[in-house]
């Protein structure tokens, strides 16, 4: 289930196959990354094979390989379980920010959490828009005398100047293989994960879809 909010309220509730043809979501032409959870190692029982005494170099890493192989092939201590919804892969307790500050402090606090990007909150915890720190940063970080007006005045607008809004957000129990055509329909590098009400749960990124992809098994995300 996928829903679109701005300040208004919610604007759309339904599948994400028409999220593309609503007028007011806008293709967004600089897609960032969010950084999410640290993925944990797997265990393993297998131990490093020593390297032989007078090898050289060349059978070190020989040997090497040959004992990651050996712990690639006997896989993770527990078995992994199916990734199959938005909320075995989204972010929880996600950055956001208030619609009033500034966006100098938004930049500041987005540049300080080192994320890309970040929902916008509302005093009551609902997502009205979605920021991205690219929209912020002024063309020439080092503008010229004439344009040092125009840049301060362009880090004193209010976040709700300069967020995408209306922005859609995903239910936590959505098939996560549904949202990829979202983001690539609209362009943004991630959804609010949400509740019908629009209270923020959470947050998945295009680098959370990418890692299910690569260390979970295909067959259970997509089938």
């Amino acid at each position: 289930m996928f829903f679109v909010f701005g300040p208004s309220g919610q604007i759309y509730r339904g599948g994400g196959g028409k999220l593309a043809q609503l007028a007011p979501v806008q293709r967004v032409q600089r897609p960032q990354a969010l950084g999410t959870r640290a993925m944990e190692p797997y265990a393993t029982s297998a131990l490093p094979v020593a390297p032989k005494q007078g090898a050289t170099p060349q059978q070190q890493r020989l040997q090497e390989a040959a004992a990651a192989y050996v712990r690639t092939e006997q896989g993770p201590a527990a078995p992994r379980q199916p990734v199959l919804r938005v909320a075995d892969m989204m972010t929880l307790g996600a950055v956001s920010v208030p619609p009033d500050i500034l966006a100098h402090e938004a930049w500041l606090e987005l540049a300080r959490q080192r994320v890309a990007q970040a929902p916008v909150v509302n005093s009551q915890g609902c997502v009205v828009g979605l920021l991205l720190r690219a929209d912020m940063a002024p063309l020439d970080l080092l503008p010229q005398p004439a344009a040092v007006p125009q840049t301060i005045a362009h880090a004193r607008r209010a976040v709700s100047e300069v967020m995408v809004s209306p922005v859609p957000t995903v239910a936590p129990d959505t098939e996560l293989r549904r949202v990829a055509p979202v983001l690539l329909d609209t362009g943004l590098p991630g959804l609010p994960v949400t509740d019908e009400h629009g209270l923020l749960v959470g947050y998945v990124s295009r680098t959370d879809i990418l890692r299910a992809v690569v260390a979970d098994p295909p067959l259970d995300l997509w089938s």
